[in-house]
């Protein structure tokens, strides 16, 4: 409880702000070094700690960081929650893994044309994991506040809405400007975050192409951050187009090759969807879903010896056509 005379939202701020106090030594503390962080993706699961909460950059079927997914639920990782703009297909996996029982989004189904998830539905309706719904904007402003380091974000989206009536933890505020009433959200300020990018250089400096979604704002909030990119390029080349570096190495811990890294989902103007293998996983789960996504996970998670072989079973052929397809974007 708190004293009386105080409000509740006082002494959340309070909690909060000595929270923040400790997170700013943490961010302080860290080596923010010029060096190599290239490693292999079973090494770069030694950055997520069980229990830990992981974000995951991209959005939907966009830059999905599967690669990394693939490997913490090859890890046996446990108890992770997980937060991400909107999840798709890897938020089944998460749950049907075992890998995660908690996950923070704003909309949760492998894509519009196939609808909600049933392996969502049959976790949270028998309460065997969690599915934290909050609006896609709340969530974008929880990580802006992450990564400017303050402790909430006021915000008019929401209010009064059925979604910000099953949260707890928000809290409305009279402006002292206007003396209208705001929503505020607290900060999000994931253990570490996934994110996967076009290019990236061994020190971490991440290049971009597309849209960024909230993998900006999820680097400069996270206390970790693990890079997958599709290819390693040279420092010189980073330097040669500054302005797509969106994400600085000094928030980076790791770096991962991963070519194909988001496969079956796109990485914009590398290769589109494969949206035969996604048709695949829809129909398998469809009738009996805890079935269906077993016997994916055991095919295409548990059964390779290594990424190249995952991508094996997917097939070259469906590969290189969502190459091409990728690509099409810059033909003139």
């Amino acid at each position: 409880m708190w004293a009386r005379g105080e409000s509740r939202l006082a002494v959340m701020e309070k909690d909060v702000t000595q929270d923040y106090l400790s997170l700013r030594e943490q961010t302080q503390s860290r080596d923010r070094s010029l060096r190599d962080k290239v490693m292999t993706l079973e090494e770069a699961c030694d950055f997520v700690a069980d229990g830990e909460h992981v974000s995951l950059g991209g959005s939907t079927a966009s830059r999905t960081p599967f690669a990394m997914v693939w490997a913490l639920i090859r890890a046996r990782k446990k108890n992770l929650s997980f937060s991400r703009s909107i999840v798709s297909t890897e938020g089944d996996l998460i749950f049907a893994s075992g890998v995660g029982n908690h996950i923070l989004t704003s909309w949760f189904s492998q894509g519009i044309v196939w609808g909600v998830s049933r392996v969502m539905r049959h976790f949270t309706e028998n309460r065997l994991a969690r599915f934290e719904e909050w609006s896609h904007m709340s969530i974008g402003l929880r990580f802006r506040a992450g990564a400017m380091g303050v402790p909430f974000m006021p915000m008019r989206s929401m209010m009064g809405s059925d979604v910000a009536g099953q949260l707890d933890n928000l809290e409305e505020m009279t402006c002292p400007f206007t003396g209208e009433k705001i929503l505020l959200v607290p900060a999000l300020n994931p253990d570490v975050a996934l994110i996967h990018v076009q290019r990236c250089d061994p020190f971490g400096n991440a290049q971009l192409d597309g849209l960024t979604f909230m993998d900006i704002d999820m680097a400069m909030a996270a206390n970790r951050v693990i890079i997958t990119t599709e290819r390693i390029i040279s420092n010189d080349q980073i330097r040669r187009r500054p302005d797509q570096t969106r994400i600085p190495f000094f928030t980076v811990d790791a770096v991962v090759e991963a070519p194909y890294g988001c496969a079956p989902h796109e990485c914009f103007g590398v290769y589109e969807p494969l949206f035969s293998h996604m048709d695949y996983y829809a129909e398998l789960t469809r009738k009996e879903p805890m079935e269906g996504v077993q016997a994916y996970l055991d095919e295409y998670y548990y059964a390779p010896e290594n990424w190249t072989e995952y991508l094996n079973l997917i097939g070259l052929e469906k590969l290189l056509d969502a190459a091409r397809r990728g690509r099409s974007i810059y033909d003139d």
